[in-house]
């Protein structure tokens, strides 16, 4: 959840502004410019482009670097919890290029404040050894493609006078080869100083350093009292009656619009006990008037669901959003709130962002950024592109928008503060923007669980027929966990291989044939591979890099799925240095539709 401003007078500075795909953020970011307000500045806040890359000031006067995500959670009134994730770009060209210079030197980073500690979050020591020399009594893994010297690492220590260690920043599970889990994009956690932490929360102030680096506390609750003191008692006395008369009209208001029995409706108790366990949400929450308002009573129908509708809306600086109607309505509201505050933690490019909500009695609607190409389904699968004045999307942006979802799901699950399984990918939730950026979109079913869980319980099978994990059926195949998501997203990519579904496709005249099972015999056989539109070797290189993934992301069992992190690793990497997977042993799912039962976890 993204944290909000402590109460208080905060001078001139605004509680959040919101940054394009960050979201809204607060202190201590700031919008270049804005020093007074926070020591981290963020540029290209301003630009009408919201999917522009957003740039982040490490140091004051040094160069701007990538801002590829921001995550703020309020602990508690004392206490808050803030990490970012930048990109160092020339160590993210050096691993990219596999280039041996990346790892000659201690990765350091590149931020010093006074006003907090930064940390490296992920991070390991790789031993780098003399070649020339005798390494001896070193049980750890080794790679020797560096010129002069040996990589070793697996996180054990040696104390052999051949070898220097080094510390670098990795994915949070480590793969089998320094190039692929020593990563250039970094995520730092940031803890206020015990000055600047009373200062902006006990006493409503601004952290600043002054001209000559000393801490100060500026527009506190101290100099705010020293002000109100010169104000005359005639005048304090006026305003406070003034007050009083304003509260009473207020209560008595509340009792002609307001029926006592919205007090003491459990429904709304519980949403309200929800929120304010959460605190504040960044996103606006609007009456149903207003949802009738900015959809113009409904008037433009995008498309319709199970859960509801969904109607093309404009707010009232003029942008535009979708909103979605739910007609289905379960239970007291929790889920339906729960899903909201969940959505609300999120803040990365490829994650449809939630602009507002409504619960309004029986209404319930959420809000989204409008996505003007609408879902990946229409533009992948044959019989829709021919039906529809869609164009055909080449292998370029497919494998673009491939990676751009693993991205979004590594985020999801290693980003944010708590961890969130999506259980419904599938190409109708994932959504495009004007310039194809796909966006995961429709969290119904997904599930929050801690950081430190990796696996959850869930009541019933979740999700879409033709994605759905076999341990999400029965668990005599696995735990349920983030790896099913990968299982869901593996079948996703196939499909947008062969640009059809995976269950009853028609190939070589065959009556019913199981596509996965048809395209691995044709790559394990080194054969063409038969898809359309493939026009030279840059773009069969793609497709087999994207089939291989979608392949190893569907093995049955969850332990030999690769995790979504090493997907991306995958997708980036060359195609000399990718393995096929074992075959897919389970047979076609049926193509009957599946009862599936959506209980709450």
């Amino acid at each position: 959840m993204p944290l909000l401003l402590a109460a208080g007078d905060q001078g001139r500075c605004p509680p959040s502004f919101h940054c394009g795909y960050l979201g809204n953020i607060t202190f201590p970011f700031t919008i270049s410019g804005r020093h007074d307000c926070g020591f981290l500045s963020i540029g290209n806040c301003d630009d009408h482009d919201p999917h522009k890359p957003k740039f982040i000031q490490l140091q004051a006067n040094e160069t701007w670097v990538q801002v590829v995500g921001i995550s703020q959670l309020l602990i508690s009134p004392t206490t808050r919890l803030a990490t970012f994730q930048f990109r160092d770009k020339h160590f993210y060209d050096l691993l990219l290029n596999r280039s041996c210079e990346a790892f000659t030197n201690t990765y350091t980073l590149p931020l010093i404040s006074h006003l907090a500690v930064f940390r490296l979050l992920h991070n390991a020591t790789l031993f780098l050894c003399n070649k020339t020399l005798n390494v001896t009594n070193i049980n750890m893994s080794k790679y020797n493609g560096c010129l002069g010297y040996d990589l070793y690492y697996n996180h054990f220590t040696t104390d052999d006078d051949a070898c220097e260690s080094a510390l670098f920043p990795i994915t949070e599970l480590a793969a089998n080869h320094p190039f692929t889990f020593v990563t250039g994009d970094l995520t730092v956690m940031i803890e206020l100083t015990d000055q600047c932490s009373d200062c902006y929360y006990r006493k409503g102030g601004q952290c600043q350093l002054d001209s000559r680096e000393q801490f100060s506390c500026a527009n506190s609750y101290e100099e705010t009292r020293k002000k109100m003191s010169k104000v005359a008692t005639a005048s304090t006395v006026v305003a406070a009656v003034v007050v009083v008369l304003m509260v009473l009209i207020c209560c008595f208001r509340a009792k002609i619009f307001y029926p006592l029995f919205w007090r003491e409706n459990p429904t709304h108790r519980v949403v309200e006990d929800i929120l304010k366990e959460h605190g504040p949400l960044t996103t606006t929450r609007f009456s149903y008037l207003e949802v009738k308002k900015m959809t113009n009573s409904f008037r433009n129908k995008l498309g319709q669901g199970g859960f509801g509708s969904v109607y093309k809306g404009k707010l009232h600086d003029g942008s535009a959003v979708a909103v979605k109607i739910l007609t289905v309505s379960k239970g007291n509201g929790e889920e339906f709130i729960n899903e909201v505050v969940s959505i609300s933690r999120t803040s990365h490019v490829n994650i449809i962002r939630l602009l507002g909500f409504c619960f309004d009695d029986t209404h319930r609607a959420l809000i989204y950024e409008f996505m003007p190409n609408g879902s990946l389904d229409k533009f992948i699968y044959e019989d829709k592109i021919a039906s529809k004045d869609v164009h055909q999307l080449d292998w370029k942006i497919l494998n673009d928008i491939a990676v751009d979802i693993a991205r979004g799901l590594e985020y999801l699950y290693r980003g944010c503060n708590t961890r969130i399984l999506h259980f419904d990918i599938k190409p109708h939730n994932i959504l495009l923007d004007e310039d194809f950026c796909p966006k995961i979109a429709d969290f119904g079913l997904a599930k929050v669980c801690p950081r430190k869980e990796s696996m959850v319980s869930i009541f019933g099978a979740r999700g879409t027929a033709g994605y759905i994990a076999p341990e999400v059926f029965s668990r005599s195949f696995g735990v349920v966990s983030h790896k099913s998501d990968v299982y869901s997203y593996g079948m996703m990519v196939l499909e947008m291989v062969g640009r059809r579904k995976n269950i009853k496709t028609k190939v070589d005249r065959s009556s019913e044939i199981y596509f996965p099972h048809w395209i691995y015999n044709r790559l394990e056989s080194n054969s063409e591979l038969g898809l359309e539109n493939v026009r030279n070797e840059s773009e069969d290189e793609m497709v087999r890099k994207m089939t291989i993934v979608g392949l190893w992301c569907i093995q049955t069992h969850p332990s030999t799925r690769p995790t979504i992190s090493k997907v991306v690793e995958m997708l980036e990497s060359k195609l000399d240095f990718l393995q096929i997977p074992p075959k897919p042993y389970l047979s076609s799912p049926p193509t009957s539709p599946t009862k599936l039962s959506y209980e709450s976890l």
